[in-house]
């Protein structure tokens, strides 16, 4: 078996190392300064799960909006005024850190950004991470905010502590998962591309093929157990007093189609349970109560 990916760095006298410590700070506080106008109103229980789909990009959007209004985190002595985040959809990475140009020589650093609804029905985050390892620059982020509406079925999307690794590095063990920590009896070889560097074109062929892969979930992110403990904390999450797992068990019962009777008594199980932390007039009260008045119309 090879040895397991190390994480590499840039060299120690690169420019940019003290922006590169800043940036990463500044996404760890994206929930202290995360503001949206989006607002969300009259959803229903059955539809709980469509907002990924219907908000996702738009959360990515404002993820870099807000770090753009956060140069006072990260570039707080104005070294780097001509320099911005900017959105590249459909190109790795999803995000760059450069200046107007369009230059390769004038970007410091890209992110792969990728927005998780924690109350989406896969319970995980879905999104495949398939380029290879040659394409990501050493200073490269791979970046995963979670979100969800504050009052859960209505309100503004707010983000929680995000999850953050080198590019680079989750490529590598991504492969080496594949390669040599996975159960299985089928071929795991896997096919490079070929003349690749950091910062590719949209045209250029970046992306790892496994030889065999019946399912289907070569890059499947979440599964290589890379992020379990971050998705142990974020499943945790209060949502209301709740955690956002407990919401999510709560919602299935609406995707599984069961009898109005049953979801009644899963509500009533779910108001029993945080009776004691939980009073009238509360946030889960109203939500829970806005459900049941749901299942009457």
């Amino acid at each position: 078996m090879s040895s397991e990916p190390t994480r590499t760095s840039w060299p120690k006298n690169w420019q940019h190392s003290e922006l590169h410590k800043r940036v990463r700070e500044a996404i760890f506080a994206l929930p202290s300064y995360f503001r949206t106008s989006t607002n969300i109103e009259g959803i229903s229980a059955t539809d709980i799960f469509t907002l990924n789909s219907a908000l996702g990009a738009t959360i990515e959007n404002q993820v870099v909006n807000t770090l753009n209004q956060m140069r006072a985190v990260w570039d707080p002595n104005e070294k780097y005024l001509l320099y911005s985040f900017v959105r590249q959809p459909q190109t790795f990475p999803d995000v760059l850190l450069r200046k107007s140009s369009t230059e390769q020589h004038d970007i410091i650093l890209g992110i792969e950004l990728k927005g998780w609804y924690l109350l989406a029905k896969e319970a995980e985050p879905s999104f495949r991470f398939q380029v290879t390892p040659a394409a990501c620059a050493s200073q490269d982020l791979i970046v995963v905010v979670p979100w969800a509406l504050n009052n859960v079925i209505s309100g503004s999307p707010q983000v929680f502590q995000p999850f953050i690794e080198s590019a680079r590095y989750a490529a590598d063990y991504r492969n080496y998962h594949w390669k040599y920590l996975r159960q299985t009896s089928s071929d795991s070889t896997i096919i490079h591309p070929s003349n690749v560097s950091p910062y590719p074109r949209k045209s250029d062929q970046i992306g790892d093929k496994p030889v065999s892969d019946s399912g289907g979930n070569f890059g499947r992110f979440s599964r290589t157990g890379i992020m379990d403990n971050y998705l142990s904390v974020a499943k945790a999450t209060l949502l209301c007093g709740i955690p956002a797992q407990n919401w999510l068990e709560f919602f299935k019962i609406f995707q599984d189609q069961k009898a109005t009777g049953q979801i009644h008594d899963e509500i009533l199980r779910l108001k029993n349970r945080y009776a004691s932390t939980l009073s009238e007039g509360t946030p889960v009260e109203i939500i829970l109560n806005q459900i049941e008045n749901l299942l009457k119309e």
